[in-house]
């Protein structure tokens, strides 16, 4: 990896086969005693996955909460940061359902996230959007580990579908 001032370093660790892979992705979703949400199929015209190559897209995850409620509002005036950070943290968990739902339910087939792109419905002066993101980037580190570490961007929207706070998408990189 390119040492920078503004790149994370990774620590260079033995690959893992497949079954070890797996075994520890989902051993770490028990550990973090993590719920995945039921991967919900899309409701326009388009699909909540597409692979090509050996990347896999996943469409934009709203957010919603553990009862299946959208969670809404603009953030700045209706959410402060920490209930934003939170609902980004629930797009994230649709993001591993969807990416474990289009592995045939074997996370073992996922080799790292490789960017995910947030969009905050945000007042106009409300500048944390990355400190909202990181609850899915959180996440998903920390389910993943170091194959979880992406490249990312945050970005303020005047508003998103449904009315709903946080949006996010992945790229993730399959075996």
């Amino acid at each position: 990896m390119r040492k920078g001032k503004n790149t994370i370093k990774l620590k260079r660790r033995k690959k893992l086969k497949n079954n070890e892979n797996k075994m520890n992705f989902e051993k770490k979703i028990k550990e973090l005693n993590i719920n995945l949400p039921e991967a919900k199929p899309p409701v326009g015209s388009y699909v909540a996955t597409k692979k090509t190559g050996n990347l896999l897209f996943i469409s934009g995850q709203i957010s919603i909460d553990e009862n299946g409620e959208l969670i809404k509002g603009k953030v700045g005036k209706d959410l402060s940061t920490d209930q934003a950070y939170e609902a980004a943290k629930r797009c994230g968990l649709s993001l591993v359902a969807q990416a474990k739902a289009a592995c045939d339910g074997d996370l073992s087939k996922i080799k790292s996230c490789i960017k995910l792109t947030g969009f905050v419905n945000s007042t106009d002066d409300f500048i944390e959007q990355p400190k909202v993101i990181n609850g899915a980037s959180d996440l998903i580190a920390s389910i993943f580990g170091d194959a979880g570490m992406h490249t990312r961007a945050a970005v303020s929207t005047n508003s998103l579908p449904l009315g709903v706070s946080v949006e996010v998408d992945a790229i993730f990189e399959l075996d």
